[in-house]
């Protein structure tokens, strides 16, 4: 299951799910009330983001995705998100990126079992649970600070630029890029950019950039080359998304 909102309409407009930025540095913290009766959550898009979740006596992991991702609507549940950075939470957690590529798993299986279960009582107890998740990520983050040649990376490709580039401005061959991006971002970077250029292409189009611009200016060859890809990632149309 993953709670996370995918598009800006829909759940989020009803003032279902909330975000702002967390103390743990370039994160998100997030939240989510699920009425009965509302409609489900949008698609979870890909983003090249892990997140931690609570959700009343589950803790669990949301693994990096390379499309979209079916939301269960959790009618009448709470949950509480840290979404981390990209390439920061294998740092945080322990586990790397790929083997918690496109999966969904409890922080039991991935810790050990009292660790986990300590965690999420605390959790569960709290006056605040939201603050308490922040205050539990903010206590990992400091433990176990990620590699900032992983969050220049990251830029690199965020920004646009080839993974030839990036290579060359970060100081890694291609082979050593592809296997430390494989730990950090669950993916070879080939793969996180055209994420990255996806998460692009988004705020472009959500922005009113008209597509055929939008194409240009996000890194696609034309507009038909941006539908394609669009589609193959998240399974909807740009106008959907928009």
């Amino acid at each position: 299951m993953d709670v996370r909102a995918g598009l800006p309409e829909g759940p989020r407009a009803r003032g279902a799910y909330e975000e702002r930025p967390s103390r743990v540095p370039g994160a998100v913290l997030w939240t989510r009330a699920a009425a009965p009766g509302t409609a489900a959550p949008n698609p979870v898009l890909p983003d090249g983001c892990m997140d931690l979740i609570w959700s009343e006596g589950r803790l669990f992991v949301a693994g990096p995705d390379t499309r979209a991702h079916p939301s269960e609507d959790g009618a009448g549940r709470r949950y509480a998100g840290i979404r981390f950075a990209p390439g920061s939470a294998p740092a945080y957690l322990g586990v790397p990126a790929h083997e918690l590529r496109d999966t969904r798993a409890e922080l039991a299986h991935l810790w050990r079992g009292a660790d986990a279960r300590r965690l999420t009582e605390r959790i569960d107890a709290a006056a605040d649970p939201t603050a308490e998740l922040e205050r539990a990520a903010v206590r990992l983050a400091a433990a176990a600070p990620p590699d900032p040649l992983l969050a220049r990376v990251a830029a690199a490709l965020a920004a646009g630029r080839s993974v030839t580039e990036t290579a060359a401005a970060t100081g890694l061959n291609t082979r050593l890029l592809h296997r430390r991006s494989l730990a950090a971002f669950g993916y070879g970077p080939k793969t996180l950019a055209r994420v990255l250029r996806l998460q692009r292409a988004l705020a472009l189009a959500r922005a009113g950039v008209p597509f055929a611009e939008t194409a240009v200016r996000a890194g696609y060859t034309d507009h038909p080359h941006l539908a394609r890809d669009v589609r193959a990632l998240t399974g909807l149309t740009l106008g959907r998304l928009a």
